[in-house]
């Protein structure tokens, strides 16, 4: 597995099942991210370059969590539920187990 850094934040995309976030922290803490810089991702707050992205995948009904790090982060008018996160560009690293 790729070597994580526990000090960047860690963001959170749940696609509304949000009665899979617990089951979806655990798994990013048993597999190396630090719990406290697990936050739930916001269409009008977005993360930094080096942050990571944690994503339920594939909705409405997810097995496993895409792993993805922030490789640029431009600003843009936010457009629906996406918000902010249009302006993301980002690379995937690996997939966690639910």
């Amino acid at each position: 597995m790729n070597q994580i850094d526990q000090q960047k934040s860690v963001y959170l995309f749940v696609h509304g099942r949000h009665d899979l976030e617990a089951a979806a922290t655990n798994a990013l803490v048993a597999n190396g991210f630090s719990k406290d810089k697990i936050t739930p991702a916001k269409p009008d707050k977005v993360g930094n370059v080096g942050d990571y992205m944690a994503m339920l995948w594939m909705p409405p009904n997810p097995d496993h969590i895409k792993i993805q790090k922030i490789t640029k982060v431009e600003q843009v008018t936010p457009e629906d539920m996406t918000g902010l996160w249009k302006g993301v560009s980002k690379e995937d690293l690996f997939q966690i187990k639910l």
